[in-house]
């Protein structure tokens, strides 16, 4: 019996070789497209928004890593000693090196606390927004997509916190909290205060995502998805709510900036964060007993990083804002 192969000259049939493409060939087309894409383009050529991410990702950086960063351990009890209180700077006549912005009244490094203040600020600042998001991009895809008595009922809610001032609501429930339980662990009084923030936090993203859901369901693909037969639900959470998340995005950003901000104020009225774990705020409250003794550095180095933080922050969102608006270019 003989044996006969076939070979691409033959003219025989071939298989076709199976096509495979990788996953890092996928990826990298991804990358590709968002390196020729406008927001990239965009981000590269405007100074301010390059300026606003190297000072946002020092911050964040030191903040995150601040245990392997930060050359003291501000918050280590048995490591800080009294005679090193009210040092001033490294480049003051009385100030030592290793103290590069000082040391504050119970001898604690003023860079390091800075930094562990930042890591307590963004971490309530971000859980804070991110509470608000999800609280917000639910109600407002609700009211938008449902309508009726559901729409006017959370809309009139927004209208009703909106009447209040923000902090004075984050004071009146953090304070209420506080009240409720006075002796409470260090993780329930941070939720407190989180859930403070994101009281009024969440009224801006329904707003703004009710408006454009009342755009998106009247269009062909929601009218296409109804007629087939798909649940609601699935309508809003599969085809609406991807096309409705710009403009949170951009508001996120921004609000970042304001939670910290208001943060800050709770602690500085000393409402916020627990005194074991002090914010920039609770730093910049401590430093106030002593601006006018002539300590300067212990409460303007605090204010100094709160404002980096937000101002950087600030930017980052307005560039977003007009980046991803062509209108706006």
């Amino acid at each position: 019996m003989s044996h006969s192969s076939e070979s691409p000259g033959s003219g025989g049939a071939v298989a076709p070789a199976a096509s495979t493409t990788p996953v890092a060939a996928t990826s990298t087309g991804a990358w590709a497209r968002f390196f020729d894409g406008d927001i990239w383009y965009s981000f590269r050529t405007s100074p301010v928004a390059i300026v606003a991410a190297v000072l946002a990702f020092i911050c964040m950086f030191c903040a995150v890593f601040a245990p392997w960063v930060s050359p003291h351990n501000p918050f280590d009890l048995a490591s800080l000693e009294l005679s090193d209180a009210r040092l001033p700077p490294a480049w003051e006549a009385e100030g030592r090196a290793k103290y590069l912005l000082g040391t504050d009244d119970q001898g604690r490094d003023i860079l390091s606390a800075l930094m562990y203040g930042a890591r307590i600020s963004l971490f309530v600042g971000f859980a804070a927004v991110l509470l608000s998001v999800v609280v917000g991009v639910s109600l407002g895809l609700l009211s938008g997509f449902v309508g009726g008595k559901i729409d006017a009922f959370i809309m009139r809610v927004c209208d009703v916190m909106l009447s209040f001032p923000s902090i004075l609501v984050a004071l009146l429930i953090d304070g209420v909290g506080r009240a409720l339980f006075p002796d409470a662990h260090e993780a329930l009084a941070f939720s407190v205060l989180i859930i403070a923030i994101s009281l009024t936090g969440w009224v801006p993203y329904a707003r703004t995502v009710r408006g454009s859901t009342l755009v998106e369901r009247n269009k062909e693909y929601v009218q296409a998805a109804r007629v087939i037969g798909v649940s609601p639900g699935r309508i809003m959470l599969k085809h609406v709510l991807p096309n409705v998340l710009g403009p949170v995005m951009v508001l996120a950003t921004i609000q970042v900036g304001q939670a910290i901000l208001t943060e800050a104020t709770l602690s500085f009225l000393g409402v916020g964060v627990p005194p074991t774990s002090p914010s920039l705020g609770t730093l910049i409250r401590v430093g106030n007993d002593f601006l006018f003794s002539g300590e300067w550095w212990i409460t303007i180095f605090p204010g100094l990083m709160l404002v980096l933080i937000a101002l950087s922050v600030n930017l980052l969102g307005d560039w977003l804002r007009d980046a991803v608006n062509p209108r706006l270019r």
